[in-house]
């Protein structure tokens, strides 16, 4: 289905489409614009996605448990030095 709208364009924004379409990557200024809004549909999902996940691993990591900074390098030492026995390397 197809609506026909009424747009704006910027001198710009109207001399690159026009030149799209000259150059033959697209058949009118209508497929220009309908994959600019397809592009711009993408990149929104993607964001929404992205933003989605990073939000679950904040939530995951809120759920687990909490280490001090003062814990956090103690913790560290303990795996590297639990890694370097587990491979036989020097401490």
């Amino acid at each position: 289905m197809s609506v026909k709208a009424s747009i704006s364009l910027t001198d710009a924004q109207d001399d690159f489409a026009r030149t799209l379409v000259a150059e033959g990557r697209y058949a009118s200024l209508s497929a220009v614009l309908q994959q600019g809004l397809e592009l711009l549909r993408e990149e929104t999902d993607a964001r929404a996605a992205d933003t989605a996940a990073l939000r679950a691993l904040i939530a995951d990591r809120r759920a687990g448990d909490f280490v001090s900074a003062a814990e956090g390098p103690n913790r560290t030492a303990d795996l590297l030095a639990k890694k370097r026995a587990e491979h036989d390397l020097p401490s």
